[in-house]
């Protein structure tokens, strides 16, 4: 079946820790101790930990409270957004050197499609490895990097040998590294779903290649598909380097709970006028206003409405997220609030973007990697 599709040769490029290893480059001192990026204070939650801390069981997305108990000599550093949008430029500048189809997924982490590439080296392994060698000489940084025939199975790839390493999945070997990879390790199973599996007795990629498109479509919904064409090498996804921004948001958690509306209020109006001002400076509106709020409890609530309209101002934000604030009265006290704009003024770019993405190339199955 891999014969008949458009075989293409994908890195995916993952820098490690990244915000911890800015950090500990920034500051020398920090160098081999246990970082966490973020967390600090009661309610903090870690953004990134360095290796020295992971291997105390430190992690991102961790309260800073459980972080300091499992490794009590942790050091929490403040996040520096600015610093690290810096570095994300010079690493993406490197990556333009080889080739223009970069798709970036965030600030740590992008796509390349180096199958046709600007210097011509056929071997998209040896590609990597100038590339990640040449973001350490230049940054001072260390980068993972995955490699195969398509996005799906490089994302996999570049979490084998990290950190500074990196992993070549050739076409032939496609198959047997899917059936062999359990499923926790596929992209876009997560935890509720690999225990769902588990509990239907999938455990490997083989055990889901063995059920049906029917089966998985019928105890997976919409994702069953997606599995059934994954774990069969099938991933048409292109790089694409022009990708369209979907929403945009910004959320805060506070040190308090807090239970009445009139200090969530005073929140929103701030989180609105930063909502806005990332709007502004990305020069894009959106129709859809969502509210997200996380009780204490750590329950999550989303209210949304759409507009008929396009909206960017602070004070339109703001009085669509009120009327959702009190569309509804509150389950509990609240530790987080959010705000997002989605339906961005964007959509309408998609057709033109994925005309001008059509980069594809059939080849032969057996072609270096």
């Amino acid at each position: 079946m891999l014969n008949d599709l458009p075989i293409r040769k994908i890195i995916h490029v993952d820098m490690d820790a990244f915000y911890a290893s800015v950090a500990q480059m920034d500051n020398p001192e920090l160098k081999g101790k246990a970082i966490a990026v973020g967390g600090g204070g009661i309610r903090g939650v870690i953004s990134a930990a360095s290796y020295e801390a992971r291997k105390f069981g430190v992690k991102s997305a961790m309260s800073g409270k459980l972080a300091i108990k499992l490794c009590p000599h942790l050091i929490f550093v403040k996040t520096d957004f600015e610093r690290y949008k810096d570095i994300s430029n010079q690493v993406r500048a490197i990556f333009h050197q080889y080739t223009d189809l970069v798709e970036p997924l965030s600030l740590d982490e992008a796509y390349l499609d180096v199958t046709a590439n600007k210097i011509g080296l056929p071997s998209a392994t040896l590609l990597a490895k100038k590339i990640r060698q040449q973001i350490f000489d230049e940054v001072g940084l260390t980068a993972s990097a995955g490699i195969s025939i398509n996005k799906f199975i490089a994302k996999i790839a570049s979490d084998y040998n990290k950190p500074n390493g990196q992993k070549t999945v050739n076409p032939e070997d496609v198959i047997q590294f899917l059936e062999d990879l359990d499923v926790r390790k596929f992209y876009g199973v997560g935890k509720v779903t690999a225990a769902k599996m588990y509990q239907k007795g999938i455990f490997s990629g083989k055990d889901l290649k063995s059920k049906s498109l029917e089966y998985l479509t019928e105890h997976f919904g919409k994702s069953g598909s997606f599995y059934y064409n994954v774990v069969r090498g099938i991933h048409r996804s292109e790089v694409r380097p022009n990708r369209i921004r979907k929403s945009l948001a910004a959320e805060r958690t506070f040190s308090e709970n807090l239970s009445s509306e009139i200090f969530m209020l005073e929140k929103l109006e701030h989180i609105s006028a930063e909502v806005s001002k990332r709007l502004q400076k990305s020069k894009v509106s959106g129709k859809t206003v969502t509210l997200k709020i996380k009780y204490s409890d750590f329950t999550l609530q989303t209210r949304s409405k759409t507009l008929p309209y396009f909206v960017s101002d602070e004070n339109l934000i703001l009085e669509t997220v009120k009327e959702l604030l009190y569309q509804d009265t509150l389950k509990n006290s609240v530790r987080l609030l959010g705000i997002s704009l989605s339906n961005l003024n964007t959509e309408s770019e998609k057709s033109t973007a994925s005309k001008k993405d059509k980069t594809a190339v059939i080849v032969q199955l057996k072609f270096e990697f």
